[in-house]
C-alpha cells in the first residue's frame, strides 16, 4: 500500500487507462476527493463507472462534459445522477442489491475500485466504513485481475465492525478529512403517523426482525414502536439509519432471537456527525455485503421478518413500482426491495409491507387502476405483500384478482376510491367484484378506524 500526499498520484490516466471499468462506493462512503479529481482530469477518458447512490460534493462528475469521457452505469439513482440519467448522459444498470457482487465478479468485472475506508486496526485491516453493498465484490473482481484499489481514508469515517480488507489489498491510500453526507430526519406528518400506527399495532410484536429505510414513515414507525414498548427486536437490513439507532439505544433492539447478537446492515447513514461517531467500533452493529444482507434465503431465516418499504405507486392488481415514474424516467433504483419483499414472506411469521401515503405531496394519486406502461415492478401481483396507507391495511393472501382490486381501491383517497370502484364494477374482466365486499369492509382490508 502506498500512502500518497496528492490525489493525482493515485487517480491518473496511467492507473486508469482507457477501457477501465471503475466501481465506486457511494452513499455516506462516497469517496468525494477521488471523484472530484476524476471529473477534472480530462486525460482519463473512455472508461466506465458503476455506482450506487453517489452523495456529497462530487464536483462535475455527472456534467455533460464528464459524461462524454466516463460512461456512467448507475445502479441506484440519486439527486446528482438523476438529470444525466434521464437525459441520456448516464445509463441505468438493472441489478437487485443482492446480485451486485455476483454480477461484478462474473460479468461486469471492474478492474479499478474507488473506496472510502477507516483504520487500520491492530491487524492491519481497514473497514469499508459506512458502505459495503457490492463494493467488496468489486474489490474481489479487481484483485483477481491484478487491478487497482484506490482508497480514501476520511478522518471522520467510522470504523464499522464487520467487513474489512487488509492493507496489502490496497494499492493507493489518500488521506482526507471532511463531513460525511447526512440523512436529515424527516418529521412525520399526520398521514405518516396514521400509517405507522397501523403497521405497528397490526404487525410489530416482541421478537420481530426489522428492515426499513429512511423517511417520514420509518421515523413514525420508530416512535410507535417505542410508545408501544415492543421488546427484543432484531435488525437485519440493507440500510441502518438513525431511526434504528434510536431503537438500539432505547433498548427495544436486543437481537435476542437472531443467530448473532448485533444489528446487521450493508449501508449505514446518520443525520449528523454524532450519529457517525456512535458507529465507530460499536459492537452492537456490524456490516455485511449486500449479497449476504439481501440474500433471500438469509432473510427467510430471520424470525418474524418485517420488511417495511415504500413505493411510488401500486395498481389494483398489487403491482408495485418504486424506482421510476414511467418506463424511462428513473427516480431511484431497484435496490433491495424485491429481495426483502420475497425473503420476508418466506420467513416464519414474516410479513412484507409496502407502507405509503395514498397521494403524493402534490395530491397525485399513488393508487392507480393500472401501472404505467413499461414500468419496472419491484413486486408483482402474485407477491403477497401487505399494502398500508393512511386509510387502512390490505392483506391479499388468499384472494383473487377481483378481491385484490376492490381491497386496494379502499386504500385510496375517497374521491379516487369511488372512481376506482366504478371502474372495477363496470369492467367485464373482473369476476363478480362485489363479491369481495364483506360487510362494511372488503375482504383483506382493515380500515384505519378499526385499529385501536
Amino acid at each position: 500500500m502506498k500512502i500518497v500526499n496528492r490525489v493525482e498520484e493515485a487517480v491518473n490516466s496511467t492507473n486508469i487507462p482507457e477501457g477501465s471499468v471503475i466501481y465506486t462506493s457511494g452513499n455516506a462512503a462516497t469517496p468525494q476527493v477521488l471523484l472530484r479529481h476524476i471529473a477534472e482530469d480530462t486525460s482519463i477518458k473512455n472508461v466506465e463507472m458503476l455506482s450506487v447512490l453517489i452523495l456529497g460534493d462530487i464536483g462535475k462528475l455527472f456534467s455533460p462534459e464528464t459524461c462524454g469521457r466516463i460512461m456512467h452505469r448507475v445502479i441506484f439513482n440519486g439527486p446528482y445522477s438523476r438529470e444525466a440519467m434521464n437525459t441520456g448522459g448516464a445509463s441505468y444498470q438493472l441489478i437487485h442489491l443482492s446480485d451486485i457482487a455476483n454480477q461484478m465478479k462474473e460479468y461486469v468485472k471492474p478492474n479499478v475500485v474507488f473506496i472510502s475506508v477507516a483504520g487500520p486496526d491492530n491487524g492491519g485491516n481497514f473497514s469499508y466504513g459506512t458502505t459495503v453493498e457490492g463494493v467488496k465484490g468489486a474489490v474481489e473482481s479487481a484483485l483477481a485481475q491484478g487491478g487497482t484499489i484506490i482508497a480514501e481514508r476520511n478522518a471522520k469515517m467510522p470504523f464499522v465492525i464487520g467487513t474489512t480488507l487488509h492493507e496489502n489489498e490496497i494499492d493507493y491510500l489518500v488521506d482526507t478529512d471532511y463531513q460525511l453526507p447526512s440523512s436529515p430526519v424527516h418529521q412525520p406528518d399526520e398521514r405518516a403517523m396514521k400509517i405507522a400506527h397501523l403497521v405497528t399495532e397490526l404487525y410489530v410484536s416482541d421478537g420481530c426482525t426489522l428492515q426499513y429505510g429512511i423517511g417520514e414513515v420509518p421515523e413514525a414507525v420508530t416512535d410507535a414502536i417505542i410508545k408501544k414498548g415492543v421488546k427484543d427486536l432484531g435488525i437485519h437490513s440493507e440500510l441502518f439509519a438513525d431511526a434504528m439507532r434510536r431503537l438500539v439505544v432505547n433498548g427495544n433492539v436486543t437481537n435476542k432471537y437472531l443467530d448473532f447478537n448485533f444489528s446487521c446492515a450493508s449501508i449505514f447513514l446518520a443525520n449528523d456527525e454524532e450519529g457517525y461517531n456512535w458507529m465507530h467500533f460499536n459492537s452492537s452493529i456490524q456490516s455485511r455485503p449486500s449479497n449476504i444482507t439481501n440474500y433471500i434465503p438469509n432473510i427467510a431465516k430471520m424470525p418474524k421478518m418485517l420488511a417495511i418499504n415504500s413505493a411510488i405507486g401500486v395498481d389494483l392488481h398489487s403491482n408495485i413500482w418504486a424506482d421510476s415514474l414511467n418506463a424511462t424516467s428513473i427516480y431511484s433504483g431497484i435496490g433491495g426491495q424485491a429481495d426483502f419483499l420475497r425473503g420476508s414472506y418466506l420467513s416464519k411469521l414474516g410479513i412484507p409491507i409496502i407502507a405509503m401515503k395514498s397521494t403524493t405531496s402534490k395530491g397525485e394519486n399513488k393508487i392507480m387502476a393500472k401501472c404505467p406502461e413499461g414500468i419496472t415492478t419491484t413486486g408483482i401481483s402474485a407477491d403477497p405483500v401487505v399494502i398500508v396507507t393512511e386509510h387502512g391495511a390490505f392483506n391479499p393472501r388468499g384472494l383473487n384478482i377481483a378481491e385484490h382490486a376492490v381491497g386496494i381501491a379502499h386504500l385510496a383517497e375517497p374521491e379516487c376510491r369511488e372512481k376506482l370502484l366504478k371502474y372495477i364494477y363496470d369492467s367485464k374482466e373482473y369476476h363478480n367484484p362485489k363479491q369481495a365486499l364483506n360487510g362494511n369492509a372488503p375482504k383483506g382490508f382493515i380500515p384505519y378506524g378499526d385499529v385501536k
